[in-house]
């Protein structure tokens, strides 16, 4: 078990991108953290970008999807690490673009589950123990699909337009209490999940590193202040005329 007096993480989708560029800013400012995806291997590539020993760095596979995921994953993070001061819920998951009349109900629960149910069932019971500590973090990362809904995503739009309502409306429930509640809407992000496509140009596009810059500005905003949204766009379109 952590410490008492480490500080703790949780990264969910912390296999690769974003996920594992907020992993290893977290380790750098001392933070302990469970590290949450599907594939092993990729955690372990994120683990030893963090640098952090086992003991600070608890792997979890797990696949949000799954509607018991979200509690096993808590769980075994506090029992690893025996508190929670920074919840990212960066997992996220779409199909390909395709038409409402022709996505298929699996994919459908699926986009749900992961980009918006597991998000809120985690940031429960984050905020549970964190009201318990008088303080805590939690960081939803949306997309500004959210915001220009995107012909061939209106499911994935939709669940990124819930996480944050909300961010918003639990920050108004749990300001009180210590705790900040906070989304970042990011533009295009030069990741995995993007496709290459000749329209794209990589160059301009956001980095992972970017966004998890935007997660420590969040994890260190002085205690009287919470930035709860964050906006990062590439400065130039990244998409060719």
């Amino acid at each position: 078990m952590t410490s008492s007096g480490s500080k703790a993480a949780i990264v969910t989708g912390a296999g690769r991108g974003i996920g594992r560029a907020a992993a290893v800013a977290l380790a750098r400012e001392g933070f302990s953290v469970c590290l949450a995806a599907r594939t092993r291997e990729e955690l372990e590539e994120t683990r030893r970008a963090t640098g952090l020993p086992p003991q600070r760095s608890l792997i979890v596979l797990i696949d949000l999807a799954d509607e018991d995921a979200p509690k096993a994953l808590f769980e075994a993070a506090m029992e690893h690490h025996g508190r929670l001061d920074v919840l990212v819920n960066n997992a996220g998951w779409a199909p390909a673009r395709t038409a409402l009349p022709r996505l298929r109900e699996d994919d459908l629960d699926q986009v749900l589950a992961v980009n918006l149910r597991a998000p809120i069932a985690l940031a429960r019971m984050a905020a549970i123990q964190m009201t318990r500590q008088g303080r805590g973090t939690i960081v939803n990362i949306a997309s500004s699909a959210a915001r220009i809904a995107p012909q061939g995503e209106a499911v994935y739009a939709a669940a990124k337009a819930g996480l944050l309502a909300f961010t918003r409306a639990a920050f108004a429930d749990l300001r009180q209490s210590g705790i900040k509640v906070a989304a970042i809407v990011p533009g295009l992000v030069d990741t995995a999940l993007i496709p290459e496509n000749k329209r794209l140009n990589r160059d301009a596009m956001l980095r992972a590193e970017d966004v998890a810059s935007a997660v420590m500005q969040i994890v260190n905003a002085p205690a009287h202040a919470c930035p709860v949204e964050i906006s990062l766009e590439p400065q130039t379109d990244p998409i060719r005329k």
